[in-house]
């Protein structure tokens, strides 16, 4: 028999039915217990993404490539922040930094601990896809007592690091699914320990590329006051707890990513085994990148995508990812939040709105084109 599916979003949340498909797959799977699908559920490559999936046995699959994934917040204090001048003073975070003990931004984050696992390939990097270092602003405050025990209060900056393991998760999943495909772990214990140093290595490369961005907007690194990764499988209980796309929310502080056009929200998790201890990671994506790149061509220039609604700035000299990376193509956060809430899952506590958001190094400067929109929107 399947394993129960709950689905912890509104009437008003557009959910494909594709995600949910997907759900019910996972949940026909030998050994599963219990499938939560979170408010930012959408499909993923064989198995859901924005899901908790709790079972007696462990599928290296349902967490993914990009173990480790996750996000963490850091304070920082700077003067006079215009969005221009600090987009300009963003390190190129797709250059690896070789750890050296006379680099500050290594020292501080590494506490003299080696690389987990040794690996050192595109350290210090931030990746593609949806992973992104922002500098935000805190906009609002939603409770007032416990955004003072995290140290924010309103119109103070921080610094949002969004990305995994890299290329090490990579290698760990294809180890697996290159001998078993997508069935359980031979053995169990041999993949957690893999698994457990990207974890670590995930976390390390966030405070690396937090501190590289201090340092390079002129204020000291800080350690995180929010680091929790959404990419993950847990021991609980006696089963596996798979979280692909959702974070840990067994009473953590959460950031929850709206997108680089529209705020993020700062939460206190409070799920309890029903949503497999777990909250949404972000706004969630309801466009395919094949879809919202064509969409996107045909209704916006590189330069509208490069300076957002908000005011704020995007550093990205990937045409396709920019497009790709849209706003538009992803769900509103604000319905995200509220769904958790009305399922009492988690209480916000503070809001983030962008200043400026790194997704990869701008790229020099092109000679000027007759048609720039119609450049390229050709093949």
């Amino acid at each position: 028999m399947s394993a129960s599916v709950s689905l912890f979003a509104s009437e008003n949340s557009w959910i494909e039915t594709d995600a949910v498909a997907q759900c019910h797959h996972v949940a026909a799977l030998d050994g599963m217990v219990h499938v939560a699908g979170m408010p930012d559920l959408h499909p993923g490559k064989g198995a859901p993404i924005g899901a908790a999936m709790r079972s007696s046995v462990l599928y290296p699959f349902l967490v993914g490539s990009d173990i480790g994934c996750g996000i963490a917040v850091f304070p920082i204090a700077l003067k006079k922040p215009s969005p221009d001048r600090l987009a300009a003073r963003f390190p190129d975070l797709d250059v690896p930094l070789a750890p050296d003990a006379d680099d500050p931004a290594w020292a501080f984050a590494s506490r003299g601990k080696p690389v987990p696992a040794g690996y050192m390939e595109g350290l210090g990097t931030v990746g593609r896809g949806n992973h992104f270092v922002e500098l935000a602003r805190i906009g609002s405050i939603e409770d007032g007592a416990h955004a003072e025990r995290l140290g924010l209060a309103a119109g103070a900056l921080v610094l949002i690091v969004h990305s995994g393991s890299r290329g090490l998760g990579e290698r760990i999943l294809r180890a697996h699914t290159e001998v078993h495909g997508a069935g359980p772990a031979a053995d169990p214990p041999a993949y957690l320990a893999a698994h457990d140093d990207a974890v670590r290595w995930g976390s390390l490369n966030r405070r690396l590329l937090a501190a590289r961005v201090a340092l390079a907007l002129g204020a000291e690194p800080v350690e995180p006051i929010v680091d929790e990764c959404h990419n993950l499988v847990e021991v609980r209980d006696g089963h596996y707890l798979h979280r692909k796309g959702a974070a840990p929310g067994d009473g953590r502080d959460v950031l929850i990513a709206g997108t680089r056009g529209t705020p993020s929200y700062v939460v206190a998790a409070h799920a309890g085994a029903d949503a497999g201890w777990s909250v949404a990671h972000g706004a969630g994506r309801k466009m395919s990148r094949a879809d919202a790149l064509r969409r996107g061509r045909a209704k916006h220039t590189v330069e509208e995508l490069r300076r957002t609604p908000v005011g704020s700035l995007v550093v990205c000299g990937d045409r396709q990812l920019l497009f790709e990376e849209a706003p538009t193509a992803y769900k509103r956060i604000e319905q995200v939040i509220a769904d958790l809430v009305a399922h009492g899952l988690a209480t916000p506590v503070a809001v983030t709105v962008p200043v400026v958001t790194y997704k990869t190094a701008d790229q020099p400067a092109e000679a000027p084109k007759r048609d720039r929109r119609r450049s390229w929107a050709r093949p």
